[in-house]
């Protein structure tokens, strides 16, 4: 019989409790003592039983030392940068007893398979990107200790959230391209429903607004080469001056735009300037060399998993965004009127 989806979970418990999920889990695993107050204790306690809330068998597991394993549900793996953050993740489990299973959702996004006939019963906890959230649902990842990746803050579904320092990339990567004497600049953006590719759109708008003359014209495209070739040609058809910058969301991006403007018969960065967000083996491998912002994919499967076990040891994760980097190639110069 399937579960319904009105059980009540643990954060259930420590809303009505007026706690955090972490004490619940100390409480109702017996490792409360010398951590919280008896008072506290029987508080959690009194609103498990109102609620009618069981722990689950992972929490059974982990009291007795027998499961250690963490799920990473991430994006389909359509490049090498959630390979990255699962071989951090990893790195840190093992060395804490901990095993991790990486758990692509099949669709990129959106609803995904269970991946055991249990996922309760096999594990102690989830770390999962933003963009593959809605396969919680069906893993019951929301009823598991769970730390989001790529996420807003204010509105996590996790006990715990990891952040790269997006908003601070996007300021770097625009304002080589201002200082440069770009004011014409196309926002090559990621067509996909996530806070991390809001906050892209939403810093470019920031830092352009503050030097008069700047526009922003926006294409959205799947993260895709094809899909963001297609793009870049359809808006550089567009009536009006041509951009002299494109900003990819990302080096995939990146690269369906140099398809496109070899298309057109346009050089970069002789007649366009284009960047791109990741700095993956992609990056490279474009000729000439792609600028764009180094995301340290391996700190922060490693920052995840940190956070994961303190969730677990009921202890508070971390706090601050993981710094990012700008790395300046061949793909940007002057535009040509600046020269």
């Amino acid at each position: 019989m399937a579960r319904s989806s009105t059980r009540p979970t643990s954060r259930d418990v420590a809303q009505a409790a007026g706690v955090s999920q972490a004490a619940v889990s100390l409480v109702l695993g017996d490792k409360w003592r010398g951590r919280v107050s008896e008072t506290t204790a029987e508080r959690v306690r009194e609103a498990a039983r109102e609620l009618g809330y069981r722990p689950n068998l992972a929490a059974r597991h982990l009291r007795l030392g027998r499961t250690r394993t963490v799920l990473l549900v991430v994006p389909a793996l359509t490049t090498e940068f959630f390979a990255g953050v699962y071989t951090g993740a990893a790195r840190v489990a093992a060395e804490h007893g901990f095993g991790v299973v990486l758990y692509p959702s099949p669709e990129g996004i959106g609803p995904a398979r269970d991946p055991f006939a249990s996922a309760q019963a096999a594990l102690d906890g989830v770390i999962a990107s933003s963009m593959a959230a809605d396969a919680l649902t069906a893993i019951s990842g929301d009823q598991l200790p769970l730390v989001m990746l790529d996420s807003d803050p204010a509105g996590s579904l996790g006990a715990a959230t990891v952040n790269l320092d997006i908003a601070d990339g996007i300021r770097q990567v625009t304002e080589h391209l201002l200082g440069l004497g770009h004011r014409r600049i196309l926002h090559l953006a990621a067509d996909v429903p996530s806070w991390t590719f809001d906050i892209r759109a939403r810093e470019l708008a920031a830092h352009t607004a503050a030097v008069p003359g700047t526009e922003i014209r926006t294409a959205r495209a799947p993260i895709s080469i094809d899909g963001a070739r297609a793009a870049t040609e359809t808006a550089f058809s567009a009536p009006g001056p041509r951009p002299t910058a494109i900003l990819c969301d990302d080096d995939k991006l990146a690269a369906g735009a140099y398809k496109a403007l070899r298309r057109l018969n346009l050089r970069v960065p002789d007649d366009v300037s284009v960047t791109g967000l990741d700095d993956l083996a992609l990056a490279t491998a474009l000729d000439p060399e792609l600028t764009t912002v180094r995301l340290d994919a391996e700190l922060f499967g490693e920052h995840g998993m940190r956070a994961l076990l303190a969730v677990l040891d009921g202890r508070r994760p971390d706090a601050g965004d993981i710094p990012v980097h700008l790395v300046v190639r061949g793909s940007t110069a002057p535009p040509r009127a600046s020269r």
